[in-house]
């Protein structure tokens, strides 16, 4: 039953990533208008005209959501600490836990993603950041938090074995992935677009991840 779970995962998170790719090309043809700064395009221009001018632009709230854009990292750092710790201790790549290559190779994917649209942009940020338009589309933060904290909650459920601190770190985590998705839509530093994107191309790439350490763990079983 497992397996047969784990391959309707993979499955679905295939199935979002291609939905994304959809959404990203949907984005690029539908509705583009010069509504964005500097007369900048921008795909669904009524949709994300309309939630733009109903959050407006609060730049304080883009400021905390940056900085604490910093604490994904620090769950990247942790984890490629361990797997360095496990490296050197096992002398060998492939006694490193399994989860944890998966993991990193995971990261890579993330930040591929994220180097793509920094080069293939679809659209600009609604607001000029010290001056200058910034691509916007997948949203980066949406796409590092509801990467890295779902992951982090799956490590972390592997390796601690008290129940009620299961729970408090899953629980923290959530609420701290949903605080940082929100602000960032309220902050008004991204479409709407941007934020949907970003958490399409997560929640897929979460599940193949997902399904992919379920099914390794069960062959090593």
């Amino acid at each position: 039953m497992k397996k047969e779970k784990s391959q309707k995962v993979l499955l679905s998170g295939i199935a979002m990533v291609v939905l994304f790719i959809l959404w990203t090309v949907a984005i690029s043809l539908i509705d583009v208008q010069p509504i964005g700064p500097q007369n900048s395009s921008v795909g669904f221009a009524t949709l994300n005209g309309f939630i733009h001018s109903l959050t407006g632009v609060h730049m304080a709230i883009y400021t905390v959501t940056d900085w604490l854009g910093l604490i994904p990292l620090c769950f990247i750092l942790g984890f490629a600490l361990l797997g360095l710790i496990q490296l050197i201790k096992r002398k060998s790549l492939f006694k490193v836990d399994s989860s944890i290559l998966v993991l990193g190779a995971f990261y890579i994917v993330v930040m591929a993603a994220y180097l793509f649209f920094e080069f293939y942009v679809v659209n600009y940020r609604p607001v000029l950041i010290n001056g200058f338009l910034e691509a916007s589309y997948p949203s980066s933060t949406t796409l590092l938090v509801m990467c890295v904290m779902p992951t982090a909650v799956m490590q972390l459920n592997s390796r601690i074995r008290n129940t009620k601190m299961k729970r408090a770190f899953a629980f923290a985590l959530i609420a701290f992935t949903a605080f940082m998705v929100i602000g960032r839509l309220i902050s008004g530093v991204h479409w709407i677009t941007d934020i949907i994107g970003g958490a399409i191309l997560s929640a897929g790439l979460v599940m193949i991840y997902y399904s992919v350490t379920t099914l390794i763990a069960r062959q090593e079983r």
